[in-house]
């Protein structure tokens, strides 16, 4: 039983979703992923909203799911500035990126809509680079 448990801790330190703790870091993450032509997927959430929070183990699912796409966490109540510059008015909202531009924005906690346009995204990726 001890076994679960631990593995249980281990996924949840090793989380592949990245809170951004200020705005520097936040655009440090995207010039970062910019330069690695890596799309970002963004979860602003406030600690005061239920269905946010309730897509939290989801949102990691899919962090552990696309391995290629960086996955953050942004808080609207810490990071103002970078819930406004996103045009983000509700939550959850979640906006996919690539290259600083947004591919799709999901408003509300939709888990099978992120799921179809991740996928989506996904496989125009996969399709464009194989035209190159």
């Amino acid at each position: 039983m001890g076994d679960v448990v631990m593995e249980q801790q281990q996924q949840r330190e090793k989380s592949r979703v990245v809170k951004v703790d200020s705005e520097e870091s936040w655009d440090l993450f995207i010039s970062q992923a910019n330069s690695r032509g890596s799309p970002v997927f963004v979860h602003f959430s406030a600690s005061w909203c239920v269905p946010s929070l309730a897509m939290n183990s989801y949102f990691e699912e899919l962090a552990r799911t696309y391995q290629d796409i960086v996955f953050l966490l942004v808080d609207v109540d810490e990071l103002k500035g970078v819930a406004s510059k996103m045009g983000v008015k509700a939550m959850p909202t979640f906006v996919l990126m690539r290259d600083g531009a947004v591919i799709t924005k999901i408003v509300g906690a939709n888990p099978e809509e992120m799921k179809k346009r991740i996928d989506a995204f996904v496989h125009s990726l996969s399709t464009t680079s194989t035209l190159e």
